[in-house]
């Protein structure tokens, strides 16, 4: 009897030391993780199901926005919140929280918290109906023309950002700011504050003091918001050269009645309407102007370029590092460029439909610089979604918000590199001499940089409002506050309580946390740095080899690591895929600053010669009897 009770235990070891997948270790192949995992195998398979569903409904309304669509999307968000709530209540009868298992425990922890889904029924219909009643007039708002008021068919794209990268009528810029923004924004006051009532009951049911710390935990780390906090006071010096010298330049050419010489920039001179990039109007304050800087929209038009080659140029940089290639599916059932048939939400996003990879594009493309980036950006997520699809539905994810975002914009530095453009025959530049270098930099800081206290912004100011810190009364000049306090930019015109502008911008719209772009504007440098190094294409010191004329396209070594961190999706926690990657553990600024170390240095010198002032007073744009300063 001995005998074969040792036979049998010799057996069941070797059958558990040969099936990894299962367990690995005596230990952890007990009968409850055994069982938690053959539970957690079969939910994850419903789940993906039930995210098939939710984004099939969601596409059909976005690449058709009509009532019929948008109700037939919050049905089918409904029957998913009803079974997800049951999936968290088995999950803690399991106590599969508290597993020997750290896959077990994720997979627990994770779907434990429901977010929205934790509402009744009653209010999370009427939570998803105030997001998509925002996110519909974001889609369907137009505006009449300048010239002639009487055609008031203008779309946000192309036609109004078209006037701001191109007019430079200060009159015609500051209608077209506040049109947008009296008809994206202002009516949707009654919605959003219908949406932030139930985003913290929300909260609250699912234990957390707000939303706001809702979306923080995402990050896994109770010291994030700090770091955040850390990481933009370390870039704000480098902000302030840029925006000094922006002011300095655009006070030269509109005068001093447009722009003061140390107040805050009007934004509606910035190319674009929430004055978070400043590249489209470059030309006003180009640091060397008899140096053309690479703009390769006239070239792609002189190759009669097609959006879909955008797409392919993308598809060919993924393949050449050993990556998955597009299926046949995303060229038949993406949408590239604007129907004429129908409205769609132009926005561009990249979606997962967690079935026989299917994987699209919905977006409003046209054939230009911009879009060459954007192409590559969204591309980024699709192949995100590829490499980790073979993960449970639970874990096809990025383990935190900012990793999706940053994926696609690492590539995109590649792929706007002056040695990349050459390749690709759309400059006959192979090397920047040191004028055209600081003009590419000014360039790609005027989208990178800028962006820091837009994106630090929004979701102070979320953060302010979900914890009942700001006083309704003061939501919008709350939010003119914060926007000149931390950014030095304001309205073309006074802005009250009485308007409502967050809603003009399409994340406030669509419930999207936005810290998620910060964090990716760190983080895409450090993988930026990590895959050149691979590649071989980057060395310290090394004036032939810098991280701002680094291209991985080729690179099979650059590949693998990126495979390796992409594939792992959500089944980590993401400082230790971070560190697989790069040898960090922590959102560090210091790649990006060494990236733009050229530029920086010769802003401080640039500034000090023309004796610029830096920083800003108050917006004067706001009531004086709005909220305080909101320093960190």
């Amino acid at each position: 009897m001995r005998n074969i009770s040792s036979f049998l235990l010799l057996l069941f070891v070797s059958l558990a030391l040969s099936l990894p997948s299962i367990c690995n270790t005596v230990e952890t192949c007990s009968a409850q993780v055994l069982q938690a995992r053959r539970f957690f195998a079969k939910e994850n398979e419903k789940l993906r199901e039930r995210y098939h569903a939710e984004y099939s409904a969601a596409y059909a309304y976005n690449t058709n926005v009509t009532d019929e669509n948008r109700h037939a999307m919050i049905a089918v968000y409904a029957e998913s919140a009803a079974k997800n709530k049951l999936l968290a209540q088995a999950c803690k009868e399991g106590n599969y929280a508290n597993s020997s298992d750290t896959g077990v425990r994720r997979q627990a922890r994770i779907l434990q918290d429901l977010g929205a889904d934790a509402l009744n029924a009653d209010d999370y219909l009427k939570l998803q109906n105030a997001i998509s009643a925002m996110q519909s007039n974001y889609a369907t708002t137009n505006v009449c023309s300048f010239r002639n008021q009487s055609d008031c068919s203008l779309t946000l794209e192309p036609h109004i950002q078209e006037r701001l990268r191109s007019s430079r009528d200060p009159a015609e810029l500051a209608w077209y700011w506040r049109e947008w923004y009296d008809r994206a924004g202002t009516p949707m006051r009654n919605n959003f504050a219908e949406y932030v009532r139930l985003t913290r009951k929300a909260a609250q049911l699912n234990g957390y003091r707000s939303y706001a710390d809702y979306w923080l935990h995402f990050y896994e780390d109770a010291d994030f918001e700090r770091q955040l906090d850390t990481t933009f006071k370390a870039l704000l010096p480098f902000y302030r050269q840029i925006h000094g010298y922006v002011r300095y330049r655009l006070r030269e050419h509109y005068g001093a009645d447009v722009v003061p010489a140390e107040g805050n920039i009007p934004m509606h001179l910035l190319g674009n309407m929430w004055g978070q990039s400043w590249n489209e109007v470059m030309d006003l304050f180009t640091p060397y102007p008899e140096k053309p800087f690479l703009e390769v929209t006239s070239e792609m038009d002189r190759q009669q370029y097609s959006v879909r080659k955008l797409f392919e140029l993308g598809d060919q940089f993924f393949q050449s590092l050993g990556m998955r290639a597009l299926p046949q599916s995303f060229w038949n059932r993406s949408v590239l460029t604007r129907p004429t048939d129908r409205e769609v939400v132009c926005h561009a996003s990249a979606w997962d439909f967690y079935q026989d990879s299917d994987v699209r594009i919905k977006m409003c493309s046209e054939v230009n610089t911009h879009y060459l980036y954007v192409v590559h950006h969204e591309l980024g997520h699709i192949q995100y979604y590829l490499q980790y699809e073979q993960q449970p539905a639970v874990f096809r994810g990025a383990p935190n918000p900012g990793f999706h975002e940053a994926v696609g914009d690492v590539i995109a530095l590649s792929a706007m590199s002056t040695k990349h453009l050459k390749a690709i025959d759309l400059t006959s530049t192979a090397r920047l001499d040191e004028k055209s270098r600081i003009n590419e930099l000014f360039k790609q800081a005027l989208g990178k940089i800028t962006f820091l206290p837009f994106g630090y912004t929004l979701d102070k100011w979320r953060y302010a409002v979900f914890r009942d810190e700001l006083d309704e009364s003061h939501w919008n000049c709350g939010f003119w506050q914060m926007r000149s306090e931390f950014g030095g930019v304001e309205p073309p015109i006074a802005r009250s309580d009485s308007d409502f502008d967050p809603p003009a911008k399409y994340h406030i719209n669509a419930d999207v946390e936005y810290l998620r772009y910060f964090a990716a504007h760190i983080f895409q440098f450090q993988f930026h740095k990590a895959l050149c190094r691979e590649a071989g294409q980057y060395v310290p010191g090394d004036s032939r080899l810098t991280l701002d004329n680094c291209d991985i396209f080729g690179s099979k070594a650059a590949g693998k690591a990126f495979i390796d961190l992409l594939s792992a999706g959500n089944s980590k926690h993401w400082k230790e895929v971070l560190k697989d990657f790069t040898g960090e553990t922590e959102m560090d600024p210091a790649a990006l600053l060494e990236y733009f170390d050229p530029l920086y240095q010769w802003l401080k010198q640039e500034n000090s010669r023309l004796d610029v002032p830096l920083g800003w007073n108050e917006t004067n744009k706001i009531p004086p009897t709005c909220c305080g300063l909101f320093s960190t």
